[in-house]
This record gives C-alpha cells, sequence and structure tokens, in this order.
C-alpha cells in the first residue's frame, strides 16, 4: 500500500505552534511537511554564533542577523542558521522572503536536507541568496539566482573570501565560515 503523506499549510502550521502542539520539540516546516530538525554539535553552534556575531559587526544597522528562528515561505517555515533580513521590528510576523537578503544554514548531520529540501524551499521562495557551510567536506557552497526549485548559480569554496550580493564590501573568510 502506498503511503500518502498529509501536508500542511502555513497556517495550519501557525495553529499548531499557537496550540502548543509542537512544544519542546525541535521542528520545522519544509514544503508543507514537518521536519525534525537535527541536533547541533559543539562546532555546528560555535559556526552559526561567530558568524552571526562577525556579520552583526560588520553590518551595523544595514540589516538585521536572524539566529535560527523561523522565516515564513510560501509553503514552508525553516528556522535557517543565519538569515540576514531587512533591518525593522517583525512583532507581528515572521520576516518573508521578500525581506530575506541571505539565507546560511551550517551542515554536518543536516547535510542531505540542507543540499535538497532546503534548496527547493528556498529557491522557490526567492530566496536571493542561499549559503551552505559544510562543516564535513569543509566547503561553502554558494546559491544565487533562484529560478524553480533550484539556483542558477552555484560554485564551492575551500578558501578565499565571500561577499553576500546585497554587502559586496563584506569580505568574510571562508576559513573562518568554516570555523577555523
Amino acid at each position: 500500500m502506498a503511503v500518502t503523506l498529509a501536508k500542511f499549510s502555513v497556517a495550519d502550521y501557525h495553529r499548531l505552534v499557537t496550540a502548543g502542539v509542537l512544544e519542546g520539540r525541535a521542528v520545522e516546516l519544509l514544503d508543507g511537511l514537518i521536519v525534525e530538525m537535527a541536533p547541533e554539535g559543539p562546532a555546528h553552534s560555535d559556526v552559526i554564533r561567530e558568524s552571526a556575531d562577525w556579520f552583526r559587526s560588520k553590518l551595523g544597522d544595514r540589516a538585521k542577523v536572524s539566529e535560527s528562528h523561523p522565516v515564513t515561505l510560501t509553503s514552508s517555515e525553516p528556522e535557517p542558521d543565519i538569515a540576514l533580513i531587512i533591518n525593522q521590528r517583525y512583532r507581528d510576523r515572521h520576516p518573508c522572503a521578500e525581506d530575506i537578503f541571505l539565507v546560511l544554514e551550517v551542515a554536518y548531520s543536516s547535510l542531505a536536507k540542507d543540499r535538497n529540501e532546503k534548496v527547493r524551499a528556498y529557491a522557490r521562495a526567492g530566496i536571493p541568496e542561499y549559503w551552505l557551510v559544510d562543516l564535513l567536506n569543509r566547503r561553502v557552497i554558494v546559491l544565487h539566482q533562484p529560478k524553480g526549485d533550484s539556483y542558477q548559480y552555484s560554485q564551492t569554496y575551500t578558501s578565499g573570501t565571500l561577499s553576500p550580493l546585497q554587502f559586496p564590501d563584506l569580505k568574510v573568510p571562508v576559513p573562518f565560515l568554516l570555523g577555523d
């Protein structure tokens, strides 16, 4: 017998969150499915903390650095490790695609999900730029120019510096992103 999965809308997901059904569970909504998030190891957490602090120190008030908080997309509500978003208050809603300059995911045990499901979710939503920090293979994959379920541009870096499209003056050392 084939298994049919029930997909949830973002509104359904918000109702589950508000009702406390998902309390204490590390989950996110990806393409209508409630997906468990992998626990963070020390290296993963360290890269997120250090990178978020670095971006905050360099960006000032040009953008907010959102660290492991939800962003609302059409059929997903992921919690990117870091999102550079428009500098405003988000009291009545989470940032949406139009508010996002860049999402950055740090991957070790979550590499397959970050390389597949999250690429599709971010590309479909039109997120202009996605950086995947692959700690396992010691590389950073930079994706931009979303089209459909994927990105038209993909480049892998193991050294050098990276600059977000919206902030070309920032020079982020690749080894720093990899925790070196």
